[in-house]
């Protein structure tokens, strides 16, 4: 196990005790495996549906631009994002938008927990095996993939800052989706 590239792993938290923290940066290093390369702008997006998402049935992700962010129950920058892709996919699903919301929690119970609470219209669902985070090699906590119609990735934010981040993603979502499908 190489551990040298946890210093890029950022678990932002303001009232986290350091232990808590420095055992989920270290488990979710060790997780999304520091062997692939991060998935970026203009790769294509690995297959959500054969990634073994828990979570019911994935949305229909075809055609559509798609924002994919990956989450844990710990993390409070992440807890800050559900509201606005509320907003978002409240504004764009109408238009195409499909999100797609991926807890990397290895406690099923912390994640049906957040899930629960967060009281969100799009889709969320645990990545249990780690193979989508793994696949993507998620940098931070939270990271959304924006996708287009085609399922490349166009825009990647690490790390949500609620002044911002919001304007940010929106600005991008509606460029893609004015752009013509394929």
């Amino acid at each position: 196990m190489n551990l040298k590239n946890l210093g890029m792993f950022q678990i932002r938290s303001q009232k986290r005790s350091a232990g808590l923290g420095a055992l989920a940066a270290c488990v979710f290093a060790l997780v999304a495996g520091d062997a692939h390369a991060s998935t970026g702008v203009g790769d294509t997006f690995p297959s959500l549906s054969g990634a073994g998402l828990i979570g019911g049935t994935l949305p229909v992700t075809a055609g559509k631009v798609v924002i994919v962010d990956f989450w844990a129950s710990w993390c409070t920058p992440c807890k800050s994002s559900f509201p606005a892709y509320g907003r978002l996919n409240s504004e764009f699903c109408s238009a195409g938008l499909v999100i797609v919301a991926v807890s990397v929690d290895q406690d099923k119970d912390s994640y049906l927990s957040f899930a629960s609470r967060s009281n969100t219209d799009f889709y969320v669902a645990l990545d249990l095996a780690q193979r989508l985070v793994g696949a993507v090699s998620v940098p931070t906590m939270p990271t959304s993939y924006l996708l287009d119609r085609t399922g490349r990735v166009r825009y990647v934010d690490a790390g949500f800052r609620v002044a911002g981040t919001e304007q940010e993603i929106r600005s991008e979502v509606v460029k893609l989706l004015s752009e013509k499908a394929t």
